[in-house]
């Protein structure tokens, strides 16, 4: 009796003893478009978020917090992207996440510059998915933002080095939405490739409005006219479906040198017009080199019945779940400090979030679509039999690029 009520004495001092860790939940608001032409891509990756974060929370990523994504529609528009801010704000998240859009990106980032500015203790985090402007992590990086994509020049970077070691490109069209990321890809396209291939001919370029083009055949019409070879895009989601449709509808034979030919709908668009035809820059695909996520793919697809092609979904919440439980603490400073520099496992192998502006360092890959073949190309997209087969893996020191970043940490 005596040793029962030594040994409840001893628990209950050491339970007083010991700092409590307060299970909360790490509230995510996911802002993208959820309806307009843009709706399948926002869609597809909200989904994949709210599956990975299932996954974190059954493996107890960031301890005994869980985290919760929710959706939030922006339409893909700035102004509507502020307003859905200041509301979540005020419902009490502390983290968003966007990528769709890095005109939407900057906005975000200059108003969730301010919102921390103006009231702390209330700090949010801004963690971006896939906007990838170059800027956001050079003369417009913040403390408060964390981008898990490569951006828009480490992986033009890549795209052109692969170029510069096909000889039969001879004439180039450069076509991309007018926004902020379209300027930042042609930019980085003219230029690369004149270091790279100066006798390569740059024979068009042009700036369509995004979202806005239901026709492209008149653009597929200017490239053929210029006799290019190849094309390089910057566009995603309805855009380059609808820039696809209309090369295999005129039978354009140029290649096509992309950065999102595998987000939704642009698969089922190029069919088997695009075998071989078609690249992609990526930090990852389901057919790596050793299949890395297949269980993951596997299961979204039986759950979804869509593909998973998002894989910074999966680095966002590895990243943030692993700081959370080193910080011992969801709070957003906190939280932000841990993620400096943060060496973490993703699906592609160890990344590392670079202290000096947030970027995400990590591999790139240069894929060509092609038949499923059970061997190479395991995994295809859209159920139409065909998936991506790796040309080139580029590691992370490669793909680097330097920064200008002068980042403003607090206190």
């Amino acid at each position: 009796m005596k040793f029962q009520l030594r040994a409840s004495v001893l628990a209950i001092t050491f339970a007083l003893a010991t700092p409590m860790v307060m299970a909360d939940t790490i509230k995510i608001a996911f802002i993208d478009p959820l309806s307009g032409p843009f709706a399948p891509v926002g869609q597809n990756i909200l989904n994949s978020y709210q599956y990975i974060a299932e996954k974190a929370n059954a493996e107890k990523w960031a301890g005994e917090h869980k985290i919760e994504v929710v959706g939030f529609d922006n339409k893909g528009s700035p102004q509507e992207s502020l307003a859905v801010l200041k509301s979540v704000i005020d419902k009490g998240f502390r983290y968003i996440s966007q990528g769709n859009g890095s005109g939407v990106g900057l906005a975000l980032l200059d108003a969730v510059n301010k919102h921390n500015e103006r009231n702390p203790g209330k700090e949010v985090v801004y963690l971006n998915y896939a906007a990838v402007d170059p800027d956001m992590t050079n003369s417009k990086c913040s403390f408060w933002h964390f981008r898990f994509d490569s951006n828009s020049d480490m992986k033009m970077e890549a795209l052109t080095s692969f170029m510069a070691k096909d000889m039969s490109i001879k004439k180039v069209y450069i076509i991309g939405q007018n926004y902020s990321f379209g300027h930042q890809v042609t930019r980085a396209a003219k230029e690369y490739l004149a270091r790279k291939r100066p006798d390569i001919q740059i024979v068009g370029d042009d700036l369509h409005p995004i979202g806005q083009v239901k026709d492209f055949a008149p653009y597929v019409a200017k490239i053929k006219a210029a006799g290019a070879d190849t094309v390089i895009t910057g566009n995603w989601g309805a855009d380059l479906a609808l820039l696809i449709k209309s090369a295999k509808d005129s039978d354009l034979k140029a290649n096509f040198y992309t950065y999102y030919a595998g987000t939704s709908g642009v698969p089922t668009a190029m069919g088997a017009a695009g075998i071989d035809h078609v690249k992609q820059v990526s930090y990852w695909h389901p057919n790596n080199e050793t299949f890395s996520g297949k269980e993951i793919v596997e299961g979204f697809k039986a759950k979804h019945k869509d593909d998973y092609y998002t894989m910074a979904t999966y680095s966002v919440l590895a990243a943030l779940g692993k700081a959370a439980k080193e910080a011992k603490s969801i709070d957003p400073v906190k939280v932000a400090f841990a993620m400096e520099g943060m060496k973490f496992k993703s699906l592609n192998g160890e990344d590392i979030i670079r202290k000096v502006d947030h970027q995400i360092q990590q591999p790139l890959y240069i894929s060509t679509w092609s038949k499923t073949d059970g061997k190479d190309v395991k995994f295809d997209q859209e159920n139409t039999g065909m998936g991506w087969k790796t040309n080139q893996k580029i590691e992370a020191f490669v793909a680097s690029q330097p920064s200008s970043c002068q980042m403003k940490r607090p206190g």
